[in-house]
């Protein structure tokens, strides 16, 4: 009796309402989760967790949670290692069954989503993946006619090879909705594959749904997308928040306007490829978005911070930069992307989560505000500030440097504290006296916070 008393209430709390992932109702730029405040920091070393085996997955979320990281990307169409599996049958003959479901592949995705949530890690589900249906990924990916028994390639309107890159739309299984090309065959399997994932993730209260991951699609495929997941949810007396990650790097877009301008449906915003930018370009158009939303302001999530030595989006430094740009900045959101092309967890992403965690012991990031104007002698990309003035300032020093912090309007006494953050600690500790314009010098090269608080 015990056992179910015990099961039941577990049941309960993981799909409660009143418990779900959604935004904050005293500050809706930023998340809530079991009615408590909470900004989401992520480390992780594979895009699909899901499909790890066991031995893998359980130490690296317990990794994670060590750290204080609590936010994991999934996307559900990748299938690329050899241990990982797709949504579909194989039948007999060699070839997949589009109606029916590989039992290893959904047991991995609850699996997942069960640990996850003991660990209170939120997980943003990205839908499709566009990457997928293209190039080499197509040969193997059971959509393609020539590996199920469902459909030719006449009857489906598939072509043998999309040989461009996913970034041209080329391929036909991105334009199937009634308000695009209404391909009622492909529909179908699509519709039962988001309700397949939907009958397991709207049991749990902790996940994010992105429609697709760098989308360059038509509008009309988002929207179709985004109003499914919330009908099912509502179906089932449940709401959660959706969005779309539109590839266009320059948030002033109207790509990107086209979440940013539809708060009733798109309640939160991926503005991952902000990533693509540097410094000062990426600050300033990050605050850009946060002032054009101010009417209706929502969490705006970075799920993919690009940047690490060897790959193909910049080195490390610039991650680093990036992801504290965003969570200074006043992102939701951050996470190091997989390797080779972020950080993933690894020791500096660890590192910066942890100190990241020290500041919020401080004060929660949702009391701070993102601006440079107490700042004075400042050079171009040299430090950011985040502050709430008179008690607690946070600056980033990219590279070293010094500047002024204004801090003549409260003369009295601040504690400094200097955390250097590759080395993931505390190493300097002062006081300073206020009343006045106070120079910051970084006790070394290379990037530092400065903690000045009065408390």
């Amino acid at each position: 009796m015990l056992i179910i008393v015990i099961t039941t209430f577990f049941l309960s709390c993981r799909n409660s309402e009143e418990n779900r992932i959604r935004s904050w109702t005293e500050n809706s730029r930023y998340w809530q989760y079991k009615g408590e405040p909470t900004i989401l920091l992520g480390a992780s070393n594979h895009d699909n967790l899901f499909q790890w085996p066991k031995k893998m997955l359980i130490p690296h979320l317990d990794s994670m949670k060590i750290a204080g990281a609590n936010y994991v990307r999934n996307i559900m169409s990748e299938s690329e290692k050899d241990y990982e599996v797709f949504p579909y049958r194989i039948t007999e003959n060699g070839k997949y069954d589009l109606s029916q479901w590989s039992n290893v592949f959904w047991d991995r995705f609850e699996f997942f989503l069960m640990e996850t949530y003991k660990r209170n890690i939120i997980v943003q589900i990205e839908v499709w993946d566009r990457f997928d249906y293209s190039r080499d990924n197509w040969f193997h990916n059971p959509i393609n006619p020539k590996n199920n028994l469902n459909y030719t390639y006449v009857e489906a309107g598939f072509e043998k090879v999309y040989p461009l890159h996913p970034g041209f739309n080329k391929q036909p299984f991105f334009y199937t909705t009634p308000l695009q090309r209404n391909n009622i065959l492909l529909l179908n399997y699509q519709n039962k594959f988001v309700e397949k994932v939907l009958s397991i993730s709207l049991e749990f209260n902790h996940v994010l749904y992105c429609m697709d991951n760098e989308s360059g699609a038509e509008e009309e495929w988002a929207a179709y997308w985004a109003n499914f997941i919330l009908n099912k949810a509502k179906e089932k007396g449940k709401q959660v928040c959706v969005t779309q990650m539109w590839d266009n790097g320059n948030l002033k877009s109207d790509e990107q306007k086209r979440t940013f301008d539809y708060p009733e449906l798109y309640t939160f915003c991926d503005v991952s490829q902000n990533n693509h930018k540097i410094g000062d370009v990426l600050w300033d158009n990050f605050q850009w978005v946060r002032n054009y939303i101010s009417n209706q302001p929502r969490p705006l999530n970075t799920v993919k911070t690009y940047g690490a030595d060897g790959g193909p989006h910049g080195n490390t430094k610039n991650g680093i930069e990036r992801w504290w740009l965003h969570v200074l900045g006043g992102a939701a959101s951050a996470r190091f992307h997989r390797p080779p092309a972020g950080l993933g967890l690894s020791e500096l992403s660890i590192n910066c989560v942890k100190v990241a965690r020290e500041i919020e012991q401080n004060t929660p990031f949702w009391e701070l505000e993102a601006g440079n104007d107490w700042l004075s002698n400042r050079e171009e990309n040299e430090a950011y500030l985040t502050s709430k003035p008179g008690e607690t300032y946070v600056v980033f020093f990219t590279d070293g440097g010094e500047v002024g912090l204004d801090l003549s309007e409260f003369d009295k006494e601040f504690t400094l504290k200097w955390y250097d953050i590759r080395k993931g600690k505390m190493t300097v500790e002062n006081q300073i006296e206020g009343g006045k314009i106070v120079a910051l010098k970084a006790p070394g090269e290379l990037e530092w916070i400065a903690l000045i608080s009065s408390k």
